[in-house]
């Protein structure tokens, strides 16, 4: 699979983990940014991934701020983009097998690394399961 992942200043502290953790998996991923915890305003990296997103159909995202609700809310802007924001692994699971979730947000501040690393393989083993869902992910995209 092929990840962007971006964060704002409440999520960079964490990315390095992720990122290495998704190589370690053999996924490709694309850092687009912050490089430092200096602030910065979430939107700014929220819309710039979901561009990448879009412009890959094969590609998922990830988002990461301090809680998780700023990056998803900005997400979810983007005509297209189906951002979850998970918790946990079933949360993760449910987002890509009953909303074919293309962006992952979660909170630097809400979960640790070891729930992170659950959440990411709950994301990267499901698929979307189609049939019924099919029909309320079209409901989405009005």
């Amino acid at each position: 699979m092929k990840f962007f992942i971006a964060t704002d200043h409440a999520g960079v502290a964490i990315k390095p983990n992720i990122i290495e953790m998704l190589k370690k998996r053999g996924h490709e991923i694309v850092d687009l940014g912050p490089t430092d915890a200096s602030r910065v305003d979430y939107p700014d990296y929220a819309h710039k991934l979901c561009l990448e997103v879009l412009a890959d159909n094969n590609a998922f995202g990830i988002l990461i701020c301090g809680s998780g609700i700023g990056m998803s809310l900005a997400a979810n802007k983007h005509k297209g983009i189906r951002a979850a924001l998970c918790h946990d692994a079933y949360t993760s699971s449910m987002a890509r097998a009953h909303n074919d979730a293309n962006v992952l947000c979660f909170g630097e501040r809400i979960v640790g690394l070891g729930v992170a690393e659950s959440i990411i393989d709950a994301w990267c083993d499901g698929s979307f399961e189609g049939g019924r869902h099919a029909d309320r992910v079209k409901k989405i995209e009005l």
